[in-house]
């Protein structure tokens, strides 16, 4: 097994490609609705705090594993695990990462879909005028055409395959050189323009105001969620971008400079959206509808709405656009070690996510009878199973096997934090982030 020879060319493009993966979906469209729904500032404070304690100790741990092994996800684990002289079973563990990605990347590009075709409406003022019903039917009855949803579940992967199959330097790079800094810079003007609305004063004392009282044991759960969810751990990911992180880098470093990068991103999208809505005396605590019913409206009534409206959406779509780069990494770089070309690899692996999309394209359609699990389709099981259940067990086993069967003298060389810094981590990961992974993981089994 080969080492990679491929590597990030700075400890700059390294942050900026880790922090593509773990910006998208999640602090643009979730956390502004979980925040929402939890309260507010309270649930802000305790999701920045489970950042450090949790996501932040087990993403060093997914990525100290790839550096350590220098291959892919599945190659690396089961080195590391030779070295240790235990089980080569670890290996799985890579596999297990793979399979969890090509299930979110399959409902992740549909949904990734709509914010073209919500963008393009937004730009040509087609939002304007309408009321909150109608906005919802047109909802409705886009996820209702196969047709359209296809269109663009298709346009989205073959954007993100291209770009993958490019190879680290000339496609992960590169985009990620560009569209990071496109990202914060169209976070920082929706920001600015919120200061000058009505609602921005009620927003921040609100965002930034907490209410102590509104903490339920729910609440602790969901800031524990998303605080590992966001950080995008657990699939094998990170793994893969360790095996190419420069060798002169501090890790803790760059990891914690990820975490801050991507924490701000959920803050400057709140900031964002909550001003729009207490402008428009909205609920804040819409739930998933949030941006794409609420926010149509809200922006409709407001001067120059459709310019302003078009813009998020255009963020979203480079937010998911980065993420979802990221997360077809892992598989592509999988097949890769398994001795493909990384252009077949990478065809391979967005036929098969095209062909399973299909179905989720389909779970609003001619399928949405189709009960899978409960009450749930074939969409629904693929974006709640993975997310809630397979990230966290995977988040489990990749911070168990960096804290207690990797070789210690191989985690303290990967850290790079010193022999005082790798104890600090270790007694971390081994006495509170596992811990805490366990709760969030048998919280999505209840």
């Amino acid at each position: 097994m080969n080492q990679t020879l491929e590597r990030w060319s700075s400890r700059r493009a390294f942050i900026l490609a880790v922090t593509g993966a773990a910006v998208g979906l999640g602090n643009i469209w979730r956390f502004p609705y979980i925040t929402g729904e939890n309260g507010g500032a309270a649930f802000l404070l305790l999701y920045v705090g489970f950042v450090v304690v949790l996501g932040l100790p087990v993403m060093m741990a997914e990525i100290m594993i790839g550096r350590a092994g220098r291959r892919s996800p599945m190659q690396s684990l089961a080195e590391l695990a030779r070295q240790r002289g235990t089980s080569s079973h670890w290996k799985w563990l890579g596999l297990f990462g793979a399979f969890t990605v090509f299930c979110i990347l399959s409902f992740y590009s549909v949904v990734s879909g709509w914010s073209i075709d919500f963008m393009v409406k937004a730009f040509s003022g087609g939002f304007a005028g309408q009321s909150a019903p109608q906005i919802g039917a047109g909802f409705d009855a886009f996820l209702a055409d196969p047709l359209r949803m296809t269109l663009n579940h298709t346009l989205f992967l073959v954007m993100t395959m291209v770009v993958v199959a490019a190879g680290v330097a000339k496609g992960l790079e590169r985009l990620n050189n560009l569209l990071m800094p496109a990202l914060y810079l169209l976070l920082i003007v929706l920001a600015g323009h919120a200061v000058t609305m009505d609602g921005f004063g009620p927003a921040m004392a609100w965002l930034f105001t907490p209410d102590f009282s509104a903490l339920t044991p729910m609440v602790l759960v969901h800031a524990m969620g998303h605080a590992f969810f966001t950080l995008a751990v657990g699939a094998c990911a990170l793994m893969a971008y360790g095996a190419y992180m420069p060798d002169h880098q501090s890790l803790p470093g760059a990891a914690g400079a990820v975490a801050v990068l991507d924490v701000l991103v959920a803050l400057l999208a709140g900031i964002a959206i909550f001003s729009v809505v207490f402008t428009q005396g909205m609920d804040p605590g819409e739930g998933p509808g949030l941006v794409f019913v609420t926010l149509p409206v809200a922006f409709a009534e407001l001067p120059g709405g459709p310019f302003w409206l078009g813009l998020f959406f255009l963020l979203l779509l480079l937010a998911t656009w980065t993420s979802s780069i990221n997360l077809a990494e892992p598989m592509v770089s999988t097949l890769v070690g398994w001795g493909l070309s990384r252009r077949m690899a990478a065809l391979a692996v967005g036929l098969c996510v095209w062909l399973v999309g299909l179905l989720c394209v389909l779970s609003f359609s001619s399928l949405s009878d189709v009960h899978l699990i409960g009450e749930m389709n074939f969409f629904g099981v693929v974006s709640t199973i993975p997310p809630e259940i397979f990230l966290p067990l995977g988040g489990l086993l990749i911070a168990i096997f960096a804290a207690w069967v990797m070789p210690e003298q191989e985690a303290l060389r990967a850290l790079d934090a010193g022999p005082n810094g790798f104890r600090v981590w270790r007694a971390v990961v081994r006495w509170v982030s596992i811990p805490l992974v366990l709760v969030v993981l048998f919280s999505g089994l209840l």
